[in-house]
């Protein structure tokens, strides 16, 4: 899937310009709100904006999204799946090239959804902020957060069953704190709304923890043999 925001409308100077398709269209007005959200809030952008960078009229604007938070939560929707597939095809290539090591393993996981979400940091950021406000978008993050925490707890259960990591914490709980963890932590270094870790490390401290809280038992309570 192309990224959004690699979309061109027009044609060179002097040539006439290809009749846009629908899809063509769709895609302009994805990529003008990509390109204008790393300029400005959502708040500050209208549809009049998107058409215009789109090249249609506002009237045709509506043919294809009833309002800006709904082209939005569709880049929304596209940076997610394209974080997913990401993360799966990173963590089956190291899994296969280095099937005992879990280490580069998460580290892959980690990364494949840091990398992704840093390369759409405008769409990331808006979409956090749209939450507080819409409906819609917190009921995607919530399926979209449901969707990870299963995946995770799957992926501890597995290590689990195989002897590499010990028993200890119900594995939901576990990727629910984690994948909370990362959420938090990801938002503060991708938006700078400190305490933030720097983007150079934030994997490798993210990986520790998570390597932490799945590999080592914690020490037993006072009191307890």
């Amino acid at each position: 899937m192309p990224a959004p925001g690699t979309a061109r409308v027009g044609a060179p100077r002097g040539r006439r310009a290809a009749r846009l398709t629908g899809d063509d269209r769709e895609a302009a007005i994805l990529a003008t709100a990509e390109r204008l959200l790393g300029e400005r809030p959502l708040a500050e952008i209208s549809v009049d904006d998107l058409a215009r960078g789109a090249g249609i009229s506002r009237p045709a604007f509506y043919f294809y999204f009833r309002s800006k938070d709904a082209v939005l939560l569709t880049l929304l929707d596209r940076v997610v799946a394209e974080a997913d597939a990401a993360s799966a095809a990173a963590f089956a290539t190291v899994s296969a090239q280095h099937p005992q090591d879990p280490r580069e393993r998460w580290r892959a996981m980690i990364d494949a959804y840091h990398s992704t979400f840093r390369a759409h940091r405008p769409v990331t950021l808006a979409a956090v902020a749209l939450r507080f406000t819409n409906t819609e978008a917190r009921e995607l993050w919530a399926r979209v957060s449901t969707d990870w925490v299963r995946a995770c707890a799957e992926a501890i259960e597995a290590e689990r069953r195989r002897g590499a990591a010990p028993a200890g914490l119900p594995a939901h709980d576990l990727s629910v704190a984690l994948n909370s963890l990362n959420e938090r932590v990801l938002y503060g270094t991708l938006s700078g709304d400190g305490p933030a870790i720097a983007e150079d490390d934030v994997v490798d401290v993210l990986l520790d923890i998570w390597l932490s809280a799945i590999y080592s038992p914690p020490p037993p309570a006072a009191g307890r043999a």
